[in-house]
């Protein structure tokens, strides 16, 4: 009698289960399907004289700027961001060289997909750690990927006309 009892049990949590498993399954195949995007056709704007003039330049000085170590006569000044909202401006203005990276490599703006292309991505690259730096508030990471990026900046505009 007690083995029947206990079939009896099993059966119906089983059947039980089974009607969940089954309503499960129906609100799951109600649900809107997956809404893919359609492809999206950027079209590129400005030249890459304008990226430089209105991003990276702007972009670069305010790096260069940011960090640094006087010495005079009266003592030695460090200059670097204290505050959050200075470490946020910071990173944002890698973040905007991170994205002038992208813009130089869309559309015809690639000169040539040797040196154009590495040296851009140098400077991505340098900027993205210099992201980090600011993640991290590390004045001495901005200096180096600050020393970094003024490389990257250096290789190109020595084999590229500057303002071309």
């Amino acid at each position: 009698m007690r083995i029947i009892h206990w079939l009896f049990v099993v059966s119906v949590a089983l059947f039980i289960s089974g009607i969940a498993f089954v309503i499960a399954g129906a609100r799951s195949a109600r649900q809107a399907p997956a809404v893919t995007a359609a492809p999206i056709e950027l079209t590129p704007v400005a030249s890459v004289k304008q990226i430089m003039k209105g991003i990276v330049g702007p972009a670069a000085t305010v790096v260069f700027d940011s960090v640094s170590t006087t010495v005079t006569k009266n003592g030695t000044e460090e200059k670097a961001p204290h505050t959050a909202e200075e470490w946020e401006a910071l990173g944002d203005t890698a973040a905007a060289l991170i994205e002038s990276g992208n813009l130089l490599l869309m559309g015809n703006r690639a000169v040539d997909k040797g040196d154009w292309v590495k040296f851009t991505q140098e400077q991505t690259e340098a900027s993205k750690k210099l992201l980090k730096a600011t993640q991290e508030k590390s004045p001495n990471g901005v200096l180096e990927a600050g020393e970094k990026l003024n490389e990257s900046c250096d290789n190109c505009h020595g084999k590229y006309k500057r303002g071309g």
